[in-house]
């Protein structure tokens, strides 16, 4: 049975050092370790370590947030685990799915996570919403659709749809957007 680690900072220049202390202290064997966001699901250390793991290990993280930033996220980690029926420990709060009260504990986690989520959504639209009101929000700048003459420019000069798309800095679906819409414009009598 092994006691496996996994150890993740956000940004290349923070440290893993006092996770992999903890994680040292908590009697883990083995450490994953990542310096990658927590919002990419295509970690390749936590990959890793999802596939090592085997019946009987436990698998140890110092935050819920250093294993994954969303609820669902977390779930299909404790899920998979579990089928391989593997322990999942998190240290600064003492769960601990091999037990009873851990499996409730994560239960209300995930449960208070999705509500926290929502509610931050919510909070966001509504002072998107009073902003719009107020004249003071706008959305994106279209700034591939202020480009449209230039876009229609080089397609004219030859260019491709992703050499013109390089060339002024915008998306190439946006290239043909605009084309689209000018071809468009121009059978019904416009331009």
């Amino acid at each position: 049975m092994a006691h496996v680690g996994y150890a993740r900072v956000s940004t290349v220049e923070q440290e893993l050092t006092a996770q992999l202390e903890q994680l040292q202290v908590a009697g883990c064997d083995r450490v994953y370790r990542e310096k990658a966001s927590g919002v990419k699901q295509d970690r390749p250390e936590l990959a890793s370590m999802l596939d090592y793991v085997r019946e009987g290990d436990t698998v140890t993280v110092c935050k819920l947030d250093r294993i994954a930033r969303s609820t669902k996220h977390l779930l299909e980690i404790v899920e998979a685990l579990e089928k391989k029926k593997v322990a999942f420990k998190v240290l600064n709060i003492n769960l601990d799915t091999s037990t009873p009260t851990g499996k409730l504990m994560l239960s209300m986690l995930a449960a208070i996570g999705q509500f926290e989520r929502e509610m931050m959504l919510e909070r966001q639209r509504e002072g998107i919403r009073i902003a719009k009101d107020a004249g003071a929000y706008k959305g994106r700048k279209a700034t591939a659709r202020a480009k449209a003459d230039d876009v229609m420019q080089l397609i004219g000069e030859g260019l491709t749809r992703e050499a013109t798309a390089e060339r002024l800095g915008i998306g190439v679906a946006s290239v043909y957007r605009i084309v689209k819409e000018n071809k468009l414009s121009s059978k019904n009598g416009g331009v």
